[in-house]
């Protein structure tokens, strides 16, 4: 193997290289809360290399592939988690977390390249270890908060989820090879018939799979854990976790799954349906604002299904764009709610009563959040939304959108209901006006333009569908 071939890796190479310089940083620097400067510069360094052009090919003898769409997804999940960074730092600089800088970052690093190393398998070995080195630093990171039982009680729980999920798929992938004598993602692609072992096979899989996308009815995890988590660690959870498994998902679905399209198109018809009424019939009931955003992503993983619907390059395209885009809203929601948790402790819906009398900047931003989340126009959310349901009608599931679109009308209500709170309803006493770091400041900034700018400039979504997909 000669350096260039090395280079394939690029991006988790230099993940790597970024945790292990940071946790030798924290060995000899005194003043811990340098290690954030530290961490966001050398982060930011990652994501600019990542757009600079690169190879593709395979490695280890196709256990590892780098085509042009898994660039760009790594990069997404790269963009994601450098907000996260950003919108985490003011709580980092808090007493309690001092002694634990650079763990944090690191662990979010370390489950980014697992992350990253599952979108780029060749094969189920591949996958299977990329995905476990993802969840286990996860678990960790749930359970960040040691003095608080609520979070110890998230990490408990997402580990033992994830360590069921991951038998469930296991038990699949063991069907799989058992039935066509290999793990590579092209052998299996070419033997895999749909034979009734086969699909049972095949829906362990997806059931595994559905349990870390949190779809209904594989979805009871993720309320708990996400309102138990420190909230940027929900953050990271709602976006960039669920985006990689999305995009994994789509790989496998469109390749290794191609010719039994007809039936996963059913599955996933059933799924989507049930996730989309699901999650925004919870969404209604929530009064805390990280279990109302929980069932969000939630119903907004089922609009995802939408696009993977399509079974062809425009739904994987729409897949990746939406990600893209919910990465930016959601991010730009949960910044506003992780400033408002950090300095007041509140969380519950009717405390923001009258947010926008004495911040009227993260009014605003959270505004924007939740339209792009609803979809309405002009904010990216509506765009992402409407390729969804454009790749699902190319496909001719005309009843699907029409169930979307009812769902979507739905979502709308229960976020005007924040807005509602912020803009419209009194409050004697709001929440004070809230000073926001430079770090806070930016990863805001950035949510809020990307929320903006990827829906407008139409050459955002044209860029991604014109990238190599697949396996090659």
């Amino acid at each position: 193997m000669n350096i260039e071939q090395f280079l394939l890796m690029r991006h988790e190479l230099l993940l790597v290289i970024t945790a292990l310089i940071l946790i030798v940083a924290e060995i000899f620097v005194a003043d811990k809360t340098k290690i954030i400067p530290l961490g966001v510069g050398l982060f930011f360094v990652n994501l600019v290399i990542g757009f600079l052009p690169a190879q593709t090919g395979t490695l280890f003898g196709g256990m590892f592939h780098n085509t042009d769409m898994t660039i760009m997804m790594k990069n997404v999940l790269n963009i994601g988690t450098f907000i996260v960074i950003l919108q985490s730092a003011a709580w980092l600089k808090k007493p309690e977390n001092h002694d634990k800088l650079a763990e944090f970052i690191a662990l979010l690093i370390s489950t980014l390249v697992g992350m990253q190393f599952m979108i780029s398998s060749g094969d189920f070995l591949m996958f299977y270890i990329g995905l476990e080195t993802a969840t286990i630093p996860v678990a960790a990171l749930a359970a960040f908060e040691r003095i608080r039982n609520r979070s110890a009680e998230a990490g408990v729980k997402l580990i033992l989820s994830s360590a069921l999920s991951s038998g469930v798929l296991l038990y699949g992938l063991s069907m799989i090879y058992g039935t066509t004598g290999s793990i590579y993602f092209d052998a299996v692609a070419l033997a895999f018939t749909g034979t009734q072992l086969q699909t049972l096979a095949f829906i362990y899989f997806l059931a595994g799979m559905a349990f870390k996308i949190s779809l209904v009815p594989f979805h009871l995890w993720a309320a708990d854990v996400y309102e138990g988590a420190p909230i940027n660690v929900t953050s990271y959870l709602s976006v960039v976790s669920k985006g990689a498994a999305v995009f994994i998902l789509t790989i496998l679905l469109f390749t290794v799954f191609s010719k039994i399209v007809a039936m996963w198109q059913n599955v996933l018809y059933t799924l989507a349906v049930l996730t989309m009424t699901v999650g925004n019939l919870f969404a209604l009931r929530q009064k805390n604002i990280k279990r109302f955003l929980a069932f969000s992503s939630i119903a907004q993983a089922g609009f995802i299904l939408l696009g993977m619907m399509g079974a062809n390059e425009l739904g994987s395209a729409t897949v990746v764009y939406f990600v893209l885009i919910y990465i930016f809203s959601n991010l730009s929601a949960f910044g506003v709610a992780t400033l408002i948790s950090n300095n007041s402790g509140k969380e519950n819906i009717d405390e923001y009563n009258g947010f926008y009398s004495t911040n009227p900047g993260l009014s605003l931003i959270m505004l924007l959040a939740l339209f792009s989340l609803a979809g309405i126009p002009p904010v990216a959310g509506f765009f992402a939304k409407f390729f969804l349901f454009t790749a699902a009608a190319s496909a001719g599931y005309y009843w699907l959108v029409f169930i979307a679109v009812i769902n979507a009308t739905i979502s709308l209500f229960y976020y005007l209901l924040v807005v509602k709170a912020m803009f419209i309803n009194k409050n004697d006493n709001p929440i004070a006006p809230i000073t926001i770091d430079i770090y806070s400041k930016v990863g805001l900034i950035l949510a809020a333009v990307g929320l903006v700018v990827t829906g407008l400039w139409s050459d955002v979504f044209e860029v991604i569908r014109g990238l190599s997909f697949g396996i090659n």
